[in-house]
């Protein structure tokens, strides 16, 4: 690849849109070299950036673009790895080129909210979009398809009834915002929150309150031993145990309780730390699969106005993880 000479009179801002610029570029390059699908870039073409870090672990570009291919559409799904650090600069450079929308994952989906020209009623009320579609007059509008995602999955795989389960959550960022929204809305009959990431676990639960309905409460880190044990289910919305934290998990083994159900947000591993030590125990266990397929599909509704035939994307991302 060759080197980029950026004019130093430019602004830091516009130096490192033109950087963006330049690597999507290469970047949508290796993504055709490397057969993540039948694509024809063309003066046509939209594209879907996916921002975030980490990054490594997503599946969501070989599930979207094989869902693109599918349907006929002209469109290319890739990754894009930023922080909050540079996310406007890249935003608003998105803004300007030949884009449908794009996606958003840890750890910019509350970060990303400033940036936008406008939201989903369930969105502004959740404080976090996982999704923002790009309108033909270059305005960028967030809406949240991870809490619907993920209350379709729960509710199917667990066959539990929010209105009669209490939650337990540890995490309190944009995965947890949307889960616990979710639950919220749908008259969970309590909501448990903790956070040690430095996420105020206390102002999600204000939120939900004032927001949706009074059910949630903050826990203090570490003090939620006989909180859990309370507990029909406790979710894991920290990111912790993929990535760099493979491995790793939120909650020491010795506060699980038999007859819990525990949910992981993580799809890939498919099994974390904490899933595994939950299952050692004798525990039912989900994972976050059915939250990825759900939240996809209504992501890609919301880019292109069209139906999405469920059935065969589940069977392309099942297909997926077999080869992983």
């Amino acid at each position: 690849m060759s080197a980029l000479t950026v004019p130093l009179s430019l602004q830091p801002g516009i130096k490192r849109y033109i950087l963006f610029v330049y690597h999507l570029s290469a970047d949508t390059a290796d993504i055709i070299r490397n057969g993540g699908g039948p694509m024809n870039i063309d003066i046509d073409t939209r594209f879907i950036c996916l921002l975030g870090r980490p990054l490594a672990q997503s599946f969501s570009s070989t599930l979207q673009n094989s869902a693109y291919s599918r349907a006929g559409l002209n469109m290319v799904y890739f990754y894009s790895e930023v922080d909050n650090e540079h996310l406007g600069d890249v935003v608003n450079g998105l803004r300007y080129m030949p884009f449908a929308g794009f996606a958003v994952t840890k750890p910019c989906k509350v970060e990303v909210m400033k940036y936008l020209d406008g939201y989903d009623p369930l969105c502004e009320k959740m404080g976090a979009s996982n999704t923002v579609v790009r309108t033909a007059d270059r305005r960028l509008i967030g809406y949240n398809t991870d809490g619907a995602g993920f209350y379709r999955s729960f509710t199917e795989e667990s066959g539990l009834d929010a209105a009669e389960t209490t939650f337990f959550c540890f995490g309190a960022g944009g995965a947890a915002r949307a889960m616990c929204c979710a639950l919220a809305y749908h008259g969970a009959k309590k909501i448990y929150i903790t956070s040690e990431s430095g996420v105020s676990a206390e102002k999600l639960a204000d939120e939900i309150n004032r927001g949706f309905s009074p059910c949630a409460e903050a826990v203090a880190p570490g003090g939620y031993r006989d909180v859990i044990a309370r507990c029909g289910v406790v979710m894991n919305a920290t990111g912790v145990g993929m990535g760099e934290s493979v491995g790793r998990s939120p909650m020491d083994r010795c506060f699980i309780v038999p007859g819990t159900l525990y949910y992981d947000a993580c799809y890939n591993p498919g099994k974390t730390r904490f899933l595994a030590d939950a299952e050692e125990a004798g525990c039912r266990t989900l994972n976050g699969v059915g939250m990825l397929l759900y939240q996809a599909i209504a992501q890609i509704e919301l880019w292109t106005g069209k139906k999405v035939p469920a059935e065969e994307m589940r069977r392309d991302l099942m297909r997926i993880i077999s080869e992983r």
